[in-house]
């Protein structure tokens, strides 16, 4: 569905991407995680057609994205970090100009737009000027907007930051139906139990390079399953357990504190990387 060979990419001086290959396959959640500055915005970009790549081949269900002409933007649809909605129009006149830019015709807007406004519970706001929404109603109007098209591709760049946790498990529950129906999704996060929980497999990057690609359970398990965390002196030192009781066992038997806390992929990152996932 997604396949990405030896793909470069350079700005000026700086080679945000180093011969990133990936392979994500029909119906997948696949999240990309990484620092700032790592590439993943550069990744996405590049697999959306907005940034031309360097050297290497990308192809989004089959269709190679350096190939000019709207084939490959049809099979995606992206969700980006920033809200991106015209404010002083009103979510159909969103959704409609969006259906436009696609060469849909009315009556396929129209049906589709009443469709997906109901998937995503938004039927009765149909009238209402996005300045007048919520974050989350923006968030999930950019999740309908992206996939007025039919995409086979869902590409989510950060796509519940600024929200409040109640706000964030809607718009995953959201994300998960969206999976379930069929469309591949290529999720960026900075919330690492979004790609937790969510995800099927996860790819580490990390100064334009693919560091693993693998599923969360496997990475979380080469830690351990229980982490401790030590303040010392201006750093934090983290110890791994398997076993909660021997975890238990080695507090008793010291004077610090410790925080007891399972392993979340966060961990994974850091042990591979020498950086939290930001």
């Amino acid at each position: 569905m997604i396949q990405v060979l030896n793909l470069n990419k350079t700005y000026k001086s700086t080679q945000a991407l180093k011969d990133v290959n990936l392979q994500v396959d029909k119906g997948e959640l696949f999240a990309f995680l990484g620092p700032n500055g790592a590439g993943k915005t550069t990744t996405i970009r590049i697999l959306t057609g907005l940034t031309k790549l360097d050297s290497g081949t990308v192809r989004l269900n089959g269709f190679d994205v350096n190939t000019p002409g709207i084939d490959s933007r049809r099979q995606c649809g992206l969700v980006p970090q920033s809200i991106n909605l015209d404010r002083e129009l009103s979510v159909v006149e969103n959704l409609n100009i969006h259906g436009r830019l696609f060469r849909m015709n009315k009556e396929q807007r129209m049906s589709r737009i009443e469709e997906l406004l109901d998937y995503v519970e938004m039927g009765d706001r149909k009238a209402t000027l996005v300045k007048n929404l919520s974050g989350g109603m923006k968030r999930r109007l950019m999740i309908a907007r992206a996939l007025l098209h039919s995409p086979a591709i869902l590409f989510l760049d950060e796509p519940t930051v600024g929200l409040d946790a109640g706000m964030r498990r809607k718009i995953w529950a959201l994300i998960k139906k969206i999976q379930q129906n069929g469309t591949t999704i290529f999720l960026t996060t900075h919330y690492i139990e979004e790609a937790e929980f969510l995800a099927g497999r996860v790819a580490f990057i990390d100064k334009g390079a693919i560091v693993v690609v693998d599923t969360p359970e496997s990475l979380m398990k080469q830690q351990g399953t229980w982490a401790l965390d030590r303040l010392k002196e201006d750093d934090m030192e983290t110890l791994y357990f398997n076993d909660r009781k021997e975890a238990n066992d080695y507090i008793a038997a010291q004077k610090d504190s410790f925080t007891l806390r399972r392993v979340n992929l966060e961990d994974s990152f850091l042990a591979l990387t020498g950086k939290k996932v930001q």
